[in-house]
């Protein structure tokens, strides 16, 4: 606050007094902090995350009371988040702005396999999905699905997509770790498209 001293004779003082001022947070500042609470809160999002996808790992894991094919459907999913969160963690730990303009072996492969395991996610959705199609609209044919068959559509089929991706980047954007896009290369689209594909 800024205030001006009322004299004896009735007339105000000619400076004010700044004391009480605190400085304004210029833009830039504002933006800096704003940038580093959202890292924060997604970092503590991702930690919590873990954890909880660790005790439900653990509880499929221990309890063997409850392991059907639908109940190994969730686990492998589950499993998909758990290491599609530790490579998220990997990347945030080893990916500084030198790694990324070095653009060494190691970070693309950390990047691949961050690519990976969260195209799993959506393929072990995927298969989530078909198993409760099949549950409710052919109700008397889960007895037919196989574990092989949804371990296939979960783990097997990023792969090649994964791979296919990665040679895209090898040749056609073969920079800065394999993160982010240039403008007017669509090599992303080769792993996007599948995950959109099975939302649809």
């Amino acid at each position: 606050n800024v205030y001006k001293k009322c004299l004896a004779n009735g007339t105000w003082a000619l400076k004010g007094n700044y004391s009480m001022c605190k400085a304004i947070l210029h833009e830039e500042k504002k933006g800096k902090m704003h940038y580093q609470i959202a890292v924060i809160i997604n970092f503590l999002g991702h930690c919590i995350s873990m954890v909880a996808l660790l005790v439900a790992f653990f509880l499929f894991l221990g309890l063997r009371s409850i392991r059907c094919l639908r109940n190994i459907i969730h686990w492998n999913l589950i499993t998909a988040f758990i290491l599609r969160n530790a490579t998220w963690f990997i990347v945030q730990m080893t990916m500084s702005p030198a790694v990324h303009e070095s653009n060494v072996i190691w970070c693309r492969l950390v990047t691949a396999s961050f690519n990976y395991f969260h195209s799993t996610n959506f393929f072990w959705m995927f298969g989530e999905g078909c198993y409760l199609h099949t549950a409710i609209v052919l109700t008397y044919s889960t007895d037919k699905l196989r574990k092989w068959m949804f371990i296939c559509i979960g783990w097997c089929i990023p792969f090649p997509i994964i791979v296919a991706w990665a040679i895209g980047k090898l040749y056609y954007d073969n920079e800065k770790c394999w993160f982010g896009k240039r403008a007017g290369v669509y090599t992303d689209y080769i792993y996007q498209g599948p995950m959109i594909l099975v939302l649809v």
